[in-house]
Protein backbone atom coordinates (compact mmCIF):
# COMPACT_ATOMS: atom_id res chain seq x y z
CA UNK A 1 0.00 0.00 0.00
CA UNK A 2 1.33 3.59 -0.96
CA UNK A 3 2.35 5.85 1.67
CA UNK A 4 -0.29 8.42 2.41
CA UNK A 5 1.16 11.81 1.36
CA UNK A 6 -0.06 15.38 1.90
CA UNK A 7 -1.78 15.76 -1.09
CA UNK A 8 -3.90 12.94 0.00
CA UNK A 9 -4.52 14.49 3.49
CA UNK A 10 -4.99 18.22 0.98
CA UNK A 11 -7.68 16.06 -0.99
CA UNK A 12 -9.09 14.75 2.08
CA UNK A 13 -9.82 18.25 3.94
CA UNK A 14 -10.45 20.22 0.62
CA UNK A 15 -7.38 22.85 1.51
CA UNK A 16 -4.00 23.40 -0.16
CA UNK A 17 -0.98 21.23 0.01
CA UNK A 18 0.35 23.89 2.19
CA UNK A 19 -2.21 24.45 4.47
CA UNK A 20 -1.91 20.34 5.07
CA UNK A 21 2.12 21.32 5.96
CA UNK A 22 1.61 24.25 8.10
CA UNK A 23 -1.11 22.06 9.65
CA UNK A 24 1.38 19.14 10.52
CA UNK A 25 4.03 21.51 12.07
CA UNK A 26 1.93 24.04 14.05
CA UNK A 27 2.41 26.84 12.06
CA UNK A 28 -0.31 29.95 13.31
CA UNK A 29 -2.42 31.36 11.33
CA UNK A 30 -4.26 28.54 10.48
CA UNK A 31 -8.01 28.87 11.85
CA UNK A 32 -9.28 26.38 14.44
CA UNK A 33 -12.05 24.81 12.10
CA UNK A 34 -9.46 24.18 9.32
CA UNK A 35 -6.75 22.57 11.51
CA UNK A 36 -9.02 20.37 13.02
CA UNK A 37 -10.34 19.63 9.36
CA UNK A 38 -7.00 18.80 8.14
CA UNK A 39 -6.31 16.82 11.53
CA UNK A 40 -10.03 14.87 10.92
CA UNK A 41 -8.68 13.47 7.78
CA UNK A 42 -4.94 12.83 9.18
CA UNK A 43 -6.48 10.59 11.48
CA UNK A 44 -8.55 9.30 9.41
CA UNK A 45 -6.15 8.36 6.04
CA UNK A 46 -3.85 7.40 8.87
CA UNK A 47 -0.83 10.35 7.55
CA UNK A 48 2.42 9.82 9.28
CA UNK A 49 5.25 12.30 8.25
CA UNK A 50 8.22 11.47 6.64
CA UNK A 51 11.45 12.07 9.04
CA UNK A 52 14.04 11.53 6.30
CA UNK A 53 12.11 14.70 3.81
CA UNK A 54 11.11 16.39 7.13
CA UNK A 55 15.01 16.29 8.07
CA UNK A 56 16.51 17.59 4.83
CA UNK A 57 13.93 20.34 4.28
CA UNK A 58 14.02 22.04 7.83
CA UNK A 59 17.05 19.86 9.52
CA UNK A 60 14.31 18.49 12.10
CA UNK A 61 13.20 14.90 12.03
CA UNK A 62 10.17 15.26 13.56
CA UNK A 63 10.98 12.23 16.16
CA UNK A 64 10.90 13.01 20.26
CA UNK A 65 11.39 11.31 22.94
CA UNK A 66 9.34 10.56 26.37
CA UNK A 67 11.77 8.50 28.81
CA UNK A 68 10.19 7.44 31.99
CA UNK A 69 11.76 5.13 35.01
CA UNK A 70 9.44 2.02 34.18
CA UNK A 71 6.53 1.12 31.66
CA UNK A 72 5.20 -1.52 33.96
CA UNK A 73 4.18 1.32 36.51
CA UNK A 74 0.46 2.10 35.54
CA UNK A 75 0.99 5.96 35.31
CA UNK A 76 3.84 6.27 33.33
CA UNK A 77 1.75 3.52 30.83
CA UNK A 78 -0.71 6.08 30.99
CA UNK A 79 1.54 9.03 30.25
CA UNK A 80 3.16 7.33 27.22
CA UNK A 81 -0.46 7.01 25.67
CA UNK A 82 -1.55 11.01 26.61
CA UNK A 83 1.85 11.93 24.97
CA UNK A 84 1.87 10.07 21.90
CA UNK A 85 -1.96 11.06 21.28
CA UNK A 86 -0.91 14.85 21.52
CA UNK A 87 2.32 14.65 19.50
CA UNK A 88 0.51 12.82 16.64
CA UNK A 89 -1.66 15.91 16.77
CA UNK A 90 1.17 18.22 16.10
CA UNK A 91 2.78 15.98 13.60
CA UNK A 92 5.27 14.70 16.11
CA UNK A 93 6.12 11.11 15.95
CA UNK A 94 7.32 9.75 19.66
CA UNK A 95 9.66 6.88 20.40
CA UNK A 96 9.56 5.60 23.88
CA UNK A 97 12.67 5.07 26.41
CA UNK A 98 12.97 3.25 29.76
CA UNK A 99 15.70 4.32 31.96
CA UNK A 100 14.67 1.78 34.45
CA UNK A 101 15.90 4.08 37.20
CA UNK A 102 19.57 4.59 35.68
CA UNK A 103 21.04 7.88 36.21
CA UNK A 104 23.78 7.48 33.80
CA UNK A 105 20.97 6.68 31.18
CA UNK A 106 18.61 9.85 32.42
CA UNK A 107 21.30 12.33 32.23
CA UNK A 108 22.52 10.39 28.56
CA UNK A 109 19.02 11.03 27.42
CA UNK A 110 18.53 14.76 29.01
CA UNK A 111 21.40 16.26 27.36
CA UNK A 112 20.49 14.80 24.03
CA UNK A 113 24.46 12.24 23.87
CA UNK A 114 23.66 9.31 21.00
CA UNK A 115 20.38 11.39 20.11
CA UNK A 116 21.49 12.45 16.63
CA UNK A 117 17.61 11.85 15.00
CA UNK A 118 15.79 13.29 18.32
CA UNK A 119 14.52 16.85 17.89
CA UNK A 120 13.75 17.06 21.75
CA UNK A 121 13.09 14.79 24.86
CA UNK A 122 10.01 14.76 27.31
CA UNK A 123 11.73 12.99 30.34
CA UNK A 124 10.38 12.25 33.82
CA UNK A 125 13.61 12.31 35.61
CA UNK A 126 14.59 10.44 39.28
CA UNK A 127 17.98 11.58 39.37
CA UNK A 128 19.46 14.26 37.06
CA UNK A 129 19.90 17.54 38.47
CA UNK A 130 19.99 21.28 37.61
CA UNK A 131 23.62 21.51 37.81
CA UNK A 132 23.99 18.70 35.24
CA UNK A 133 21.33 20.01 33.04
CA UNK A 134 22.77 23.87 33.19
CA UNK A 135 25.32 23.23 30.62
CA UNK A 136 23.37 21.98 28.16
CA UNK A 137 20.22 23.94 28.36
CA UNK A 138 20.28 25.85 25.49
CA UNK A 139 21.85 23.23 23.45
CA UNK A 140 19.04 20.61 23.29
CA UNK A 141 15.41 20.81 23.72
CA UNK A 142 13.85 19.50 26.95
CA UNK A 143 11.13 19.48 29.16
CA UNK A 144 11.50 17.88 32.47
CA UNK A 145 8.18 16.12 34.36
CA UNK A 146 7.54 15.49 37.40
CA UNK A 147 8.35 17.14 40.79
CA UNK A 148 11.22 19.19 41.62
CA UNK A 149 12.49 22.18 44.02
CA UNK A 150 12.94 25.39 41.94
CA UNK A 151 14.65 28.76 43.34
CA UNK A 152 13.51 31.15 39.89
CA UNK A 153 17.06 31.37 39.38
CA UNK A 154 18.23 27.76 39.34
CA UNK A 155 15.58 27.01 36.27
CA UNK A 156 17.02 25.97 33.47
CA UNK A 157 15.00 23.73 32.08
CA UNK A 158 10.78 23.86 31.33
CA UNK A 159 8.66 21.79 33.74
CA UNK A 160 5.61 20.28 33.86
CA UNK A 161 4.33 19.34 36.65
CA UNK A 162 1.04 18.94 39.37
CA UNK A 163 1.29 20.55 42.47
CA UNK A 164 2.38 16.92 45.04
CA UNK A 165 1.85 19.51 48.22
CA UNK A 166 -1.66 20.25 47.59
CA UNK A 167 -2.64 16.81 45.91
CA UNK A 168 -1.58 15.02 49.42
CA UNK A 169 -2.71 17.52 51.14
CA UNK A 170 -6.58 17.06 49.60
CA UNK A 171 -6.34 13.53 50.03
CA UNK A 172 -5.04 13.57 54.01
CA UNK A 173 -7.89 16.21 54.58
CA UNK A 174 -10.29 14.12 52.94
CA UNK A 175 -9.30 11.05 55.18
CA UNK A 176 -9.30 13.79 58.52
CA UNK A 177 -12.70 14.70 57.58
CA UNK A 178 -14.47 11.38 57.51
CA UNK A 179 -13.26 11.25 61.39
CA UNK A 180 -10.47 9.01 61.31
CA UNK A 181 -7.48 10.19 63.71
CA UNK A 182 -4.69 7.98 63.02
CA UNK A 183 -4.00 8.47 59.56
CA UNK A 184 -0.46 7.18 58.58
CA UNK A 185 1.89 7.54 55.36
CA UNK A 186 3.11 5.22 52.95
CA UNK A 187 5.78 6.93 50.78
CA UNK A 188 7.91 8.37 53.00
CA UNK A 189 12.11 8.46 52.30
CA UNK A 190 11.92 6.97 48.94
CA UNK A 191 15.95 7.97 48.71
CA UNK A 192 14.76 11.46 49.67
CA UNK A 193 12.73 12.20 46.45
CA UNK A 194 11.06 15.97 45.65
CA UNK A 195 7.98 13.59 45.32
CA UNK A 196 8.40 11.89 48.52
CA UNK A 197 9.26 15.16 50.34
CA UNK A 198 6.45 17.12 48.84
CA UNK A 199 3.53 14.67 49.33
CA UNK A 200 4.71 13.69 53.27
CA UNK A 201 4.77 17.91 53.10
CA UNK A 202 1.20 18.01 52.29
CA UNK A 203 0.61 15.11 54.63
CA UNK A 204 1.90 16.94 57.72
CA UNK A 205 0.19 20.23 56.49
CA UNK A 206 -3.19 18.44 56.49
CA UNK A 207 -2.57 16.37 59.75
CA UNK A 208 -1.50 20.00 61.22
CA UNK A 209 -5.24 21.81 60.04
CA UNK A 210 -7.16 18.91 61.58
CA UNK A 211 -5.66 19.36 64.97
CA UNK A 212 -3.65 15.86 64.79
CA UNK A 213 -0.19 15.36 65.00
CA UNK A 214 2.45 13.89 63.14
CA UNK A 215 3.45 9.99 64.66
CA UNK A 216 7.07 9.25 62.85
CA UNK A 217 5.93 5.64 63.68
CA UNK A 218 2.80 5.82 61.11
CA UNK A 219 5.25 6.48 58.57
CA UNK A 220 7.10 4.14 57.33
CA UNK A 221 9.95 4.06 54.76
CA UNK A 222 9.97 2.65 51.19
CA UNK A 223 12.33 1.93 48.94
CA UNK A 224 10.17 2.13 46.19
CA UNK A 225 6.64 3.08 44.83
CA UNK A 226 5.37 -0.49 44.05
CA UNK A 227 2.98 -2.66 45.43
CA UNK A 228 5.27 -5.06 46.92
CA UNK A 229 6.74 -1.71 49.61
CA UNK A 230 2.95 -0.67 49.77
CA UNK A 231 2.61 -4.63 51.00
CA UNK A 232 5.86 -4.46 53.61
CA UNK A 233 4.55 -1.35 54.64
CA UNK A 234 1.43 -1.87 55.20
CA UNK A 235 2.21 -5.24 56.82
CA UNK A 236 4.13 -3.15 59.69
CA UNK A 237 1.50 -0.49 60.06
CA UNK A 238 -0.90 -3.42 61.00
CA UNK A 239 1.77 -5.04 63.60
CA UNK A 240 1.77 -1.67 65.62
CA UNK A 241 -0.28 -1.88 69.33
CA UNK A 242 -3.71 -1.33 68.48
CA UNK A 243 -4.21 2.03 70.48
CA UNK A 244 -1.10 3.29 67.47
CA UNK A 245 -2.18 1.24 64.58
CA UNK A 246 -3.43 3.52 61.89
CA UNK A 247 -7.70 3.51 60.93
CA UNK A 248 -6.69 5.47 57.52
CA UNK A 249 -3.37 5.48 55.38
CA UNK A 250 -2.56 7.62 52.59
CA UNK A 251 -0.21 5.88 50.19
CA UNK A 252 1.73 8.39 47.58
CA UNK A 253 1.20 6.57 44.87
CA UNK A 254 -1.65 3.74 43.68
CA UNK A 255 0.67 0.92 43.23
CA UNK A 256 1.50 1.21 46.78
CA UNK A 257 -2.40 1.84 47.77
CA UNK A 258 -2.92 -1.38 46.29
CA UNK A 259 -0.20 -3.38 47.68
CA UNK A 260 -1.10 -1.83 51.06
CA UNK A 261 -5.17 -3.30 50.18
CA UNK A 262 -3.85 -6.13 50.24
CA UNK A 263 -2.39 -6.99 53.27
CA UNK A 264 -5.40 -5.32 54.77
CA UNK A 265 -7.32 -8.55 53.69
CA UNK A 266 -4.52 -10.81 54.83
CA UNK A 267 -5.09 -9.60 58.27
CA UNK A 268 -8.55 -10.46 57.83
CA UNK A 269 -9.52 -5.97 58.52
CA UNK A 270 -11.86 -4.46 56.41
CA UNK A 271 -11.18 -1.71 53.75
CA UNK A 272 -12.74 0.91 55.12
CA UNK A 273 -14.30 -0.50 58.10
CA UNK A 274 -10.83 -0.40 59.63
CA UNK A 275 -8.56 1.04 57.51
CA UNK A 276 -9.63 3.55 55.34
CA UNK A 277 -6.75 4.29 52.03
CA UNK A 278 -6.55 6.72 49.34
CA UNK A 279 -4.02 7.06 46.98
CA UNK A 280 -2.39 9.13 44.28
CA UNK A 281 -2.26 8.89 40.42
CA UNK A 282 -5.43 7.63 39.23
CA UNK A 283 -4.80 4.93 37.73
CA UNK A 284 -7.28 2.35 36.29
CA UNK A 285 -5.88 -0.34 38.61
CA UNK A 286 -7.60 2.05 41.13
CA UNK A 287 -10.81 2.01 39.62
CA UNK A 288 -11.29 -1.58 39.03
CA UNK A 289 -9.84 -2.37 42.46
CA UNK A 290 -11.97 -4.17 45.17
CA UNK A 291 -12.95 -2.27 47.23
CA UNK A 292 -12.83 0.37 44.25
CA UNK A 293 -9.42 3.05 45.45
CA UNK A 294 -9.77 6.81 46.23
CA UNK A 295 -7.29 8.66 44.78
CA UNK A 296 -6.12 11.63 43.71
CA UNK A 297 -6.09 12.05 40.12
CA UNK A 298 -3.39 14.22 37.87
CA UNK A 299 -5.37 15.82 34.71
CA UNK A 300 -2.54 13.47 32.27
CA UNK A 301 -4.45 14.76 29.65
CA UNK A 302 -2.96 18.56 30.66
CA UNK A 303 0.55 17.14 31.52
CA UNK A 304 1.14 15.97 27.85
CA UNK A 305 -0.22 18.75 26.31
CA UNK A 306 1.59 20.84 28.21
CA UNK A 307 4.72 18.87 27.65
CA UNK A 308 4.39 18.22 23.82
CA UNK A 309 3.64 21.41 23.11
CA UNK A 310 6.39 23.32 24.87
CA UNK A 311 8.69 21.15 23.65
CA UNK A 312 7.38 21.99 20.14
CA UNK A 313 7.47 25.30 20.63
CA UNK A 314 11.55 24.86 22.01
CA UNK A 315 12.38 23.09 18.94
CA UNK A 316 10.59 25.32 16.00
CA UNK A 317 11.88 28.60 17.81
CA UNK A 318 14.28 30.20 15.97
CA UNK A 319 15.24 32.65 18.90
CA UNK A 320 15.98 31.58 22.90
CA UNK A 321 12.12 31.28 25.06
CA UNK A 322 12.14 31.59 28.84
CA UNK A 323 11.92 28.67 30.88
CA UNK A 324 8.77 27.88 32.63
CA UNK A 325 7.02 25.57 35.13
CA UNK A 326 3.81 24.90 34.31
CA UNK A 327 1.49 23.15 36.53
CA UNK A 328 -1.28 20.79 35.92
CA UNK A 329 -4.45 20.01 37.68
CA UNK A 330 -5.34 17.35 39.68
CA UNK A 331 -8.45 16.13 41.63
CA UNK A 332 -9.40 13.88 44.21
CA UNK A 333 -11.91 10.91 43.59
CA UNK A 334 -13.44 9.85 46.03
CA UNK A 335 -14.39 5.82 46.10
CA UNK A 336 -15.00 2.60 47.92
CA UNK A 337 -11.90 2.46 49.88
CA UNK A 338 -12.45 5.42 51.68
CA UNK A 339 -16.41 6.41 51.80
CA UNK A 340 -17.46 2.73 51.97
CA UNK A 341 -20.55 1.21 50.40
CA UNK A 342 -20.78 -0.02 46.21
CA UNK A 343 -20.78 2.32 43.99
CA UNK A 344 -20.98 0.26 40.45
CA UNK A 345 -19.00 1.73 37.79
CA UNK A 346 -20.66 3.64 34.41
CA UNK A 347 -21.60 1.58 31.47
Amino acid sequence: MAAVTLKDVAERAGVSIKTVSNVVRDAPRVSPATRERVMSAVRELGYRPNPSARRLRTGRSGLIALAVPELTTPYFADLAHHVRTEATALGLTVLIEETLRDPAEELRLATGVGASLLDGVILSPLHVTTAELAPVADEFPLVLLGERSYEPADLVVDHVLIDNVAAARDATAHLAGLGRTRIAAIGADRKASATSRQRLEGFQQALHAAGLSFDPRLAPPVKEFDRHNGLLAMRALIELPAHVRPDAVFCFSDTLAVGAQRAVHEAGLDVPGDIALAGVDGSEEALYSTPSLTTVVPDLTAVASLAVKCLAARIRSEKRLPFEVHVAPHWLEERESTVGGRRPLAP
